[in-house]
């Protein structure tokens, strides 16, 4: 195989790596050609049946739609002192109040209304998946910055935003007596989700 044809043929299985992208609504993929369709933390904020309709199109005979997120009731655990670090977490949540959009509040629903819209037979919606693991006081703020809400305020007021993160993140450490965002805690939450099979 010449230099210049293997050139060609690394480049070709490069782009065949290379997504390509589009809205929930208007997926970029042929008729019958998925057999997974998966989104992560996003389907609250897709038109419900437009989307169903497009996963209808896309998905192979036999093809799955898995989609999940999480809900708001977090907790926060270190030694005795939980209760402390889940009113400094409602805290953060009342300041990000006024910029949550009704699609988040929505997400409270666990998507419920996008199962009611799902025609297959072979369905399933789990409202409840606990989960329980210690992380960095660092990452859980890395978490609460990925909060829309949250780069909403960002966006109107940053230093506002970046002082209240600032803010949570001294009271988190001095609460649970560290000096250090590395530090570790014990984070709970509960994620839900929707599972389906399209027929043959």
């Amino acid at each position: 195989m010449s230099v210049n044809h293997r050139w060609r043929r690394r480049e070709q299985c490069r782009a065949s790596l290379i997504s390509p992208t589009g809205t929930a609504e208007e997926l970029p993929f042929p008729d019958a050609s998925v057999d997974l369709l998966t989104a992560a933390s996003a389907a609250h904020w897709f038109d419900a049946e437009r989307f169903v309709k497009e996963a209808q199109r896309v998905l192979k005979p036999h093809g799955c739609l898995a989609l999940f997120g999480y809900n708001d009731s977090m907790k926060i655990h270190h030694e005795s002192c939980g209760d402390q670090l889940n009113i400094i977490y409602e805290e953060l949540k009342q300041e990000l109040q006024p910029y949550t959009s009704t699609k988040v509040t929505g997400a409270s629903t666990k998507l419920k209304d996008l199962f009611e819209v799902i025609p297959f037979p072979d369905k399933e919606r789990i409202e409840t998946i606990p989960i329980k693991e210690q992380l960095s006081v660092k990452n859980i703020l890395g978490f609460f910055q990925t909060f829309s809400m949250y780069q909403a305020y960002l966006r109107a007021n940053p230093k506002a935003a970046t002082a209240l993160l600032e803010k949570t993140a001294s009271r988190i450490l001095e609460e649970i007596k560290a000096t250090s965002t590395d530090a570790k805690v014990d984070f709970m939450w509960e994620y839900y989700c929707v599972l389906a099979c399209k027929p043959e």
